[in-house]
């Protein structure tokens, strides 16, 4: 048998924890599987790795939403082209592409522990980069390796948050991996928070400094998760299984569950099925069989959201400061508003709703209302009286609660539970890697397109939800609630796909 985990951290594990109680024998890793899906988290440290992986997400939507407020003065500073102003602004996203697709498979390669554990190396550099460049060259180029950690951690932490979540009820799979949403928005204001107090202390004479210190700032949250990861992080109990190493994935399930979980005498690591191994062939699966509709819905939803979000959200303080007419000030309060009220909000209620709901309906509603507002946006156009300002701000705040009751939250529950555990990191690198080049897309386009289309670029924008309507309708696929896991153990032809 393998042992996968390194020997400190194996110690570790054991050492941690005595559970009381019953043993309970493990013979295979579907019974790994199942103690997570029926298992509890209130004694254990897994909601404690599940608050760590959403830490990942949290500095993820910083770092990609830092940009927002001080690309004005970047291009001023820089004095760049809006061609220029274009590739600092989307050079994350390059290196969130290349991440993503490396990250997916290294996450099923090596585990997640391993990867999660080196991932934010790559914060801490480039964010400290970003805050000391002195050109648009090397801004774009610690950008760029700052999205490679972005593309590295999303798959991890998505992992992360499936395999240590239970399978039905309130917490499920779903609602957990939906956590990633209000954590993304909480980020977002936060960031906006810290650009109003940074705003409101700096001299007049050093406002340029403002873009430096938000970007540079992103070297703190990361240093804290690589101080208190390593105490309470463990690989995923299931990975580890699936790998053949019962004995790790019982230590786990003990520290992290409390659960007196012991190999059986008569264990059999390759049975019911032989141990997965990651390997590249494993990204042609997902276009095969039954995954391959469940890849074609992620991916569709996951570009589709991506491609809008990012173009209203990243041009949202310039949209209200041209709506408005108004202060740098008043921007800040009004896009920190209506990230709080509606996208964090949305949110929070996906989070609670998907176990109801399930995540396909919650979707439909999503896409639906930010169809509605972007169609709204359009017709209004540029406001020529407080009504219509009015209306354009409150059309933005229905897009965003759209965004966070649907395609925000549950892009990636259809990304994460669309695959078992041997392909789920290769499932959320793919659907990251095309959603991130999505993102490079509208972040690119968006400031020309803007210059030249004016508020009528929102007809453009307005496509992304109606096409994420039609592979909805198309593709009645629900990931929450079902036992996705199980197809390792058992013949992927003979598993339902399950549409509703």
């Amino acid at each position: 048998m393998s042992q996968l985990l390194t020997t400190a951290h194996a110690a570790a594990l054991d050492g941690d924890i005595s559970p009381a109680g019953e043993p309970v024998l493990i013979r295979h890793a579907a019974d790994i599987s199942a103690l997570v899906n029926n298992g509890t988290q209130q004694r254990s440290h897994a909601g404690i790795i599940i608050g760590i992986a959403l830490g990942g997400v949290f500095l993820d939507a910083y770092d990609l939403g830092a940009l927002a407020f001080g690309i004005k003065d970047i291009t001023r500073e820089f004095n760049l082209t809006p061609a220029g102003t274009g590739m600092v602004a989307s050079a994350i996203t390059f290196g969130a592409i290349v991440g993503a697709f490396f990250g997916g498979y290294l996450t099923d390669k090596i585990g997640r522990y391993r990867v999660f554990m080196a991932d934010m190396l790559f914060f801490v550099i480039a964010a400290l980069a970003c805050a000391f460049a002195p050109n648009e060259w090397v801004l774009a180029g610690a950008r760029f390796v700052m999205g490679l950690g972005v593309g590295i951690d999303l798959p991890v932490a998505m992992a992360f948050l499936a395999e240590f979540s239970r399978l039905r009820g309130r917490g499920n799979k779903a609602a957990s991996i939906a956590m990633w949403c209000p954590t993304w928005y909480a980020a977002i204001s936060i960031s906006y928070l810290l650009v109003l107090l940074l705003y409101g202390v700096l001299p007049a004479g050093y406002t340029d400094w403002l873009w430096r210190l938000i970007l540079g700032f992103g070297a703190v949250p990361a240093l804290a998760i690589i101080a208190i990861r390593s105490r309470y992080m463990s690989e995923s109990p299931v990975w580890a299984a699936n790998q053949g190493d019962l004995a790790g994935a019982a230590r786990i399930l003990r520290r992290s569950y409390g659960v007196n979980a012991q190999v059986a005498p008569d264990a059999s690591p390759q049975y019911p099925t032989p141990v997965h191994r990651a390997r590249w062939g494993n990204y042609a699966k997902l276009l095969q069989g039954i995954y391959l509709k469940r890849t074609v819905l992620a991916t569709v939803i996951a570009v589709a959201s991506s491609f809008a979000y990012n173009a209203v959200a990243f041009g949202l303080p310039v949209i209200i400061s041209s709506f408005l007419a108004q202060s740098m000030l008043t921007t800040i309060l009004v896009s920190l508003a209506l990230n709080l009220l509606f996208a964090f909000v949305g949110g929070l209620i996906a989070v609670r709703w998907v176990p109801k709901f399930g995540a396909w309906n919650m979707t439909v509603v999503g896409y639906a209302l930010q169809l509605a507002a972007l169609i709204g946006l359009a017709l209004i156009g540029r406001p020529a009286n407080g009504t219509d300002a009015g209306l354009a701000i409150a059309m933005l705040a229905l897009f965003l609660f759209g965004q966070g009751i649907g395609p925000g939250s549950h892009s990636m529950t259809f990304a994460s539970l669309s695959y078992p555990t041997s392909l789920r990191g290769v499932g959320v690198g793919f659907n990251q890697t095309l959603m991130r080049a999505s993102s490079t897309v509208s972040l690119f386009l968006f400031p020309v397109l803007a210059a030249l289309l004016g508020t009528g670029v929102f007809w453009v924008i307005a496509l992304a939800p109606l096409v994420g309507l039609t592979a909805l309708l198309t593709i009645r696929w629900e990931p929450s609630g079902y036992d996705v896991d199980a197809e390792d153990f058992t013949a992927v032809e003979a598993s339902p796909d399950r549409a509703i």
